[in-house]
């Protein structure tokens, strides 16, 4: 060891206040991901304008079903050529229109400090949504209630890299399905103040989302600001329905950003090609990104997508797979060549547990989802057994890989280059850094250091009863839940979302299922 002495440096605090820091919670969201990496980019330029051409050739020639007389409409008063229900997009109608897409902007929360950048380098994490089963608490795979669906709200709203609250991150069956969206929006703003999204499960359920942001956030502020966002799934190959298209209508003109998603199962609804794929994908995310533009000029839309390989054994889909990584590089490409910003999903699991399967699907995604650029990083947390449930110990811990995601997307730290290499002459040959006051000072922030992983040793590990991840994760999320602290709506915007549920929840049958003409 070197017999050279390290200079005193005041240490803030002393030993009991890093202690402290140590071991004091700290749930404030982290800013919105500024990246600083390279996207990776598997295509030159001649391939991104292949795919280009590929994709305007399709709307030209084989078009795209708008199965909607409202849209049909809309697109010919816009100057397309439509034919029945296919329309046809000239691909200078299709350019001129996608340019009035904003590339970047800001999305609004409740609480200021939550606000988020959206484009460009600009991404953010966002949990998973729609699972009609849970794993609970206690692993335990059933049927979702209410609660369940706040359980995971106030996850959200804790864990700090999650940027949003989504909306049904599971469906919750105390409540008829006609009725559900009230519940569930209401659930995502009382229980976070961060951004959420809207349910586009029909046009009315969409319009009653709008309205109950008006009455969160003030009619004149939806008009301008951007406070939720609604996703619109199209029917690939080539067709767009008119539940999707009126959701879609119900955002946009109050000029709320919607994800353009085509839902893509890679070898079912597509051909068996990756480069095919992405250029009929492409093809239907640019027809209903322009169609943002036909219904409100310089409205916020997100080019999107959902992406899964089929396996060719069992028709199921599949996650994590090589081709799912490359189509999200390319289309991260071409979303940047359009200079609009795009979604993808993240953290993908087919496993039926939390087990290993799922560990490495998840971790593959969010990988490829960063060196891709996404912007908009949906399905962050909780995702499994193919989207059916959503798993409390995975949600956790894939935030946490959020986090870890977050801290290298960010690029490497050269605030303290200078002062850390003052520490290389104090220690010299043979020395160690442990005890160095650099790096007492910067051994939380130097290195990310995984709450839930346990690196300690084996004799540790048994010592205190050789609890795996999945225990681990879900004692977490109890204790998270224990500490759980209520943003509480103001008192008179909380009194006027219950009474418009209130009416509404009068008005709508309670149906089991989805009745469009209520």
């Amino acid at each position: 060891m070197s017999d050279i002495q390290a200079p005193a440096r005041s240490r803030s605090g002393g030993r009991a206040a890093r202690r402290t820091l140590r071991t004091t919670r700290d749930f404030t969201m982290l800013p919105g991901l500024t990246r600083a990496i390279p996207e990776c980019e598997v295509m030159d330029g001649a391939h991104v304008e292949r795919i280009d051409a590929a994709s305007m050739d399709i709307l030209e020639n084989v078009g795209v079903q708008f199965r909607d007389p409202i849209a049909l409409a809309d697109w010919k008063r816009a100057g397309a050529k439509v034919d029945g229900e296919r329309v046809f997009l000239d691909r200078g109608l299709v350019r001129e229109l996608i340019k009035t897409i904003p590339a970047q902007f800001t999305y609004h929360a409740r609480n200021p400090a939550n606000n988020v950048k959206l484009g460009g380098k600009h991404s953010v994490f966002v949990p998973m949504t729609g699972a009609p089963y849970l794993r609970d608490l206690e692993d335990v795979r059933r049927n979702p209630l209410l609660a369940d669906l706040a359980m995971f709200h106030k996850l959200s709203h804790m864990l700090p890299a999650l940027h949003s609250t989504a909306h049904h991150i599971v469906e919750p069956y105390d409540h008829p399905i006609s009725q559900r969206h009230l519940r569930i929006t209401y659930s995502s703003m009382k229980h976070s103040d961060k951004m959420f999204m809207g349910m586009t499960t029909s046009p009315k359920n969409a319009e009653d989302v709008m309205d109950m942001c008006a009455i969160l956030f003030g009619e004149d502020f939806l008009d301008t600001h951007a406070v939720t966002t609604g996703n619109c799934n199209g029917n690939s190959p080539l067709v767009w329905d008119e539940t999707m298209l009126g959701a879609m209508r119900a955002f946009v003109r109050r000029n709320q950003p919607v994800l353009c998603s085509p839902f893509v199962l890679g070898g079912a609804n597509t051909p068996a090609s990756v480069p095919a794929s992405v250029a009929q994908l492409n093809a239907e995310a640019l027809s209903a990104l322009a169609y943002t533009q036909v219904i409100r000029k310089g409205a916020p839309a997100i080019y999107g997508h959902y992406l899964s390989t089929v396996s060719m054994k069992s028709g199921a889909p599949m996650a994590g797979t090589p081709e799912i990584s490359l189509m999200n590089f390319m289309i991260g490409q071409m979303a940047r060549f359009y200079d609009v910003p795009w979604r993808t999903s993240n953290t993908l699991g087919g496993a039926k547990t939390f087990d290993a399967q799922a560990g490495y699907e998840s971790a593959t995604t969010l990988s490829a989802v960063l060196h891709a650029g996404a912007n908009y990083i949906w399905h962050s947390a909780g995702w499994n057994e193919a989207g059916m449930h959503c798993s409390v110990a995975k949600f956790v811990v894939d935030a946490e890989q959020c986090a870890m995601g977050y801290k290298m997307a960010k690029g490497p730290d050269w605030s303290d280059f200078d002062t850390a290499l003052q520490a290389i002459p104090d220690v010299g040959p043979g020395g160690h850094y442990l005890g160095h006051p650099h790096t007492q000072e910067n051994f939380q922030s130097a290195f990310f250091m995984p709450e839930l992983f346990d690196n300690n040793s084996i004799e540790q590990w048994v010592a205190e009863g050789s609890k795996e991840i999945t225990r681990r994760a879900l004692d977490h999320a109890k204790s998270l839940l224990a500490d759980y602290e209520e943003p509480k709506l103001e008192e008179g915007v909380n009194e006027a979302l219950l009474d418009y549920i209130a009416r509404r929840e009068r008005e709508i049958p309670a149906v089991e299922t989805l009745n469009q003409d209520y």
